[in-house]
């Protein structure tokens, strides 16, 4: 005595292996993706990041230098320096950098003193919208800070 549909059903089975030629590479392939996806968008934020990272080193480094050698009339100097060494790395900021000075001396232009330079921006991750970034917290602050010395022989004036 056989059950109705049996028949149909063991027919069904023994197709099944053979229906299944041709899926590994398409397997393969949305594997593949679904891991690249995710890996590529770590690069990205990760070289986003560092070059923000470079970008605010070198701000501050030149903007102590500016500040060092140019007097304290060269604050707008600096800044446009700072500015700069962020559009050279191709930043999308929307707000420039902040330029914080501190002077050990007064003057800041005394010879022989220090300028201790800050630079600090935020930087949102990629592929999200600024309004987006700020609301759910995408942004990372960066800082960059230089120590720049008044050279000693400098004549004031």
């Amino acid at each position: 005595m056989s059950i109705p549909g049996t028949s149909r059903l063991r027919e069904l089975l023994r197709r099944l292996p053979h229906e299944d030629d041709g899926n590994a590479v398409i397997e393969f392939i949305g594997m593949s993706v679904l891991l690249l996806i995710p890996l590529v968008y770590l690069m990205l934020t990760f070289f986003t990041i560092q070059g923000a990272a470079f970008a605010a080193e070198g701000a501050a480094r030149e903007a102590g230098r500016i500040l060092s050698t140019g007097g304290d009339a060269s604050r707008q100097a600096a800044e446009l320096a700072a500015s700069l060494a962020f559009e050279d790395f191709d930043l999308g900021l929307d707000t420039p950098p902040a330029l914080d000075v501190e002077c050990e001396a007064n003057p800041c232009s005394t010879p022989g003193a220090r300028i201790h330079v800050t630079v600090s921006t935020r930087v949102t991750l990629p592929l999200i919208n600024t309004g987006l970034a700020h609301t759910v917290g995408a942004v990372v602050p960066i800082e960059g800070r230089a120590v720049a010395v008044v050279d000693r022989f400098r004549v004031q004036g």
